[in-house]
């Protein structure tokens, strides 16, 4: 029968699928719509189930805030291309969306979620695979509640690359994104030093000082002073005994300076303070309320809350493709086998 162009709209439509898809779907079931869609999605199922051994680890994050309710997912595809398309934009959106509303346990409940065109999240991305012609995966998310004392810090860098969602206490929401912003760029992994292991600290600290070392042999051959060690790598390792031996090493240097005792009260606080910054540099890379806040350096994250009577409760980072290792294509080659392929 002839299938009308009204007739390939619809379906199209109705399923996503391209013109000539939707066409030869039509005609193959004679003008059947339910027949039609079925064919296509059994179609699409077989195609994406050809692309499930490929690498996906470009995509985007998505964020969906409802009330106190708040959903941050990554959905990778393929390629960076693919990323940018109008239809997988929109399935991002739509995925968060329908986390914050649902708010699913694990990855299995969240791909058995219905979405808005009647089929599940995971019938969703088979037929987005196949639509779109790139696998396309459901990686993670986490959906996040607050109080209404608190304010999410909801935050997309570089197109969604980069997704954030602080949780705030006090406040307000604009002050909650500027901290999702410094989270965003200086990517911290915990909320406190308190979280990071002994272990840990010890190890990045070697690294740290064997970069040092390498920086060292690069400047004495420049006829630059050497840097020093850092002693420590975090507040943890700071003990009332180190503090206090710390404190007076700063005496003995102002004494044989010839500086009055009675302005070392003065000098000596700001020696400290120093003292504690060069010697938690592990706590700096790592832990938020440790790290010089990006916008006012000279405050730690937490000072600067503590200056804004706020607090922060948590935080959640997501950057797109982090982890996977990601496939090196060879694009010349993929030509010629394509080539031989015909």
């Amino acid at each position: 029968m002839a299938v009308t162009a009204a007739q390939v709209k619809e379906l199209r439509e109705k399923t996503g699928a391209g013109i000539m898809d939707a066409k030869r779907a039509l005609v193959e079931t004679d003008g059947n719509m339910e027949a039609a869609a079925e064919l296509l999605r059994e179609k699409g199922i077989a195609k994406a189930a050809k692309k499930a051994d490929r690498v996906a680890a470009e995509g985007l994050t998505g964020i969906a805030v409802s009330g106190n309710v708040a959903a941050l997912v990554e959905l990778n595809s393929e390629t960076d291309f693919v990323a940018k398309n109008e239809q997988f934009v929109a399935l991002v959106k739509e995925t968060a969306e329908l986390l914050a509303a649902n708010k699913p346990a694990n990855n299995e409940e969240a791909l058995a979620l219905t979405t808005a065109s009647g089929v599940s999240l995971e019938q969703e991305l088979v037929q987005a695979t196949a639509t779109i012609g790139e696998k396309i995966t459901f990686r993670r998310f986490v959906v996040i509640e607050k109080t209404d004392a608190q304010h999410f810090g909801a935050y997309q860098h570089n197109g969604g690359k980069i997704g954030v969602i602080s949780v705030i206490e006090g406040a307000d929401e604009a002050l909650a994104k500027q901290v999702s912003m410094h989270i965003a760029a200086m990517n911290p992994t915990v909320l406190s030093a308190d979280e990071l292991d002994e272990e840990f600290v010890k190890a990045e600290l070697a690294q740290m000082n064997h970069k040092i070392d390498e920086d060292n042999a690069s400047r004495v051959l420049v006829n630059k002073p050497e840097l020093p060690h850092h002693e420590y790598g975090s507040k943890s390792q700071l003990t009332e005994e180190v503090l206090a031996a710390a404190k007076a090493s700063f005496e003995e240097e102002l004494k044989a300076e010839g500086k009055p005792e009675q302005i070392w009260d003065k000098i000596i606080p700001g020696k400290m303070s120093k003292f504690i910054v060069d010697n938690t540099k592990v706590d700096q890379q790592f832990a938020l309320l440790a790290q010089l806040y990006i916008m006012d350096d000279s405050k730690t994250v937490e000072a600067f809350l503590e200056s804004k009577a706020a607090k922060a409760i948590s935080f959640t980072r997501f950057e797109v493709g982090e982890g996977i290792e990601k496939v090196e294509t060879d694009f010349a080659a993929e030509v010629e086998a394509a080539k031989a392929g015909l």
